[in-house]
């Protein structure tokens, strides 16, 4: 009898765990690549500024990856290069015609859509108008920001009056990397900038966003960290750390370190181990995790055996399965919430 029973909780416990590998996720961090934009960078010999060719985007094609994949419904939002170089009137022009791009996706496919803005950064007045009339007029489930153009890193001063207005919108903020300029090109030179640049750029603009209290001082905004927090696990408790002698020697200002990090939420693409996820642990609660493809940037096939992989690395762990759900959907379904 006692075989018997084991072979029943074995076999319970398999199926449950295949139900689990298929549960219908929420991606929120994929992208939408235009011709429009396309152009525009190449117009600007900056097609390749990020070392790596940029993939085209068709929404049938997008459709059909969800499909392969189990994705439910995707988030999209504009990838890097920022197309800033200096001309505001063509950088809000073509930021504009991405995100009617994107509000069409969701028009016709209401069900399996949501996107999230972008920006004329760093021009603040352009910004602003484009926030106001992307959520108030065109329908976005949340906002894009790069984590830095032309040197200037969220977290400054300059970004306060455009805080105070996704602040009262209670926006998602989904965060992305850039190539940061200026750089030294000689810094790394082991592969693209998505290596190690993009990684570094993310805890840079993070860190300055905590170090100016930014998510406390404006707790309606939600952002959504990329990438399992590029190095912020690592970066934290050096945070932590420094900050009690920084303050005691008046290099700092009073920072509430917990609270900017309680409003954080953090997307896993880049296919992160499940050790890089329990790492990210170590300074968020699984509630905050949210899953992310970062389709179309790695070739659908490849990028449909990450996808598996991730869940399953997930599912099975003995710590993170029962967060499996929450992670792949529940979460990203509260975060979205207010803008469905």
């Amino acid at each position: 009898m006692t075989k018997v029973l084991l072979l029943i909780s074995a076999l319970l416990n398999i199926a449950t765990m295949t139900a689990r590998t298929d549960i219908p996720a929420i991606d929120v961090h994929s992208h939408v690549v235009t011709d429009e934009y396309i152009q525009y960078l190449k117009d600007n010999d900056a097609l390749m500024e990020d070392g790596y060719p940029l993939p085209r985007w068709d929404v049938d094609a997008h459709l059909e990856f969800m499909d392969s994949t189990g994705i439910a419904r995707s988030v999209l939002s504009l990838s890097s290069p920022q197309p800033w170089f200096g001309d505001v009137a063509e950088s809000t022009r073509v930021i504009r015609s991405v995100n009617e791009r994107m509000a069409e996706a969701k028009r016709d496919h209401p069900d399996r859509f949501l996107w999230c803005a972008a920006l004329p950064q760093p021009d603040m007045e352009a910004s602003i108008a484009e926030a106001i009339y992307a959520l108030d007029s065109l329908g976005a489930d949340g906002i894009k920001l790069a984590t830095s153009v032309a040197g200037i890193y969220l977290g400054d001063p300059i970004y306060e009056p455009l805080m105070k207005v996704l602040d009262e919108r209670e926006a998602v903020v989904i965060l992305h990397p850039v190539k940061p300029d200026p750089v030294n090109e000689s810094t790394f030179t082991g592969g693209p900038i998505f290596v190690y640049e993009y990684p570094a750029e993310t805890t840079r603009a993070v860190l300055n966003m905590v170090a100016h209290n930014v998510m406390t001082r404006y707790p309606g905004i939600k952002v959504v960290v990329p990438h399992a927090g590029s190095f912020l696990p690592y970066a934290v408790p050096r945070l932590r750390g420094g900050y009690p002698l920084l303050l005691q020697q008046g290099l700092t200002e009073p920072i509430d370190i917990d609270g900017n990090l309680a409003r954080l939420y953090y997307d896993l693409a880049g296919g992160p181990s499940a050790q890089a996820v329990k790492m990210l642990l170590s300074i968020t609660s699984p509630d905050h995790l949210l899953y992310g493809s970062d389709y179309p940037f790695v070739p659908a096939p490849v990028l449909e055996k990450i996808v598996r992989k991730v869940r399953q690395a997930i599912v099975e762990d003995t710590e993170l399965g029962e967060y499996a759900e929450d992670i792949f959907r529940k979460n990203a379904m509260k975060l979205f919430s207010n803008r469905r």
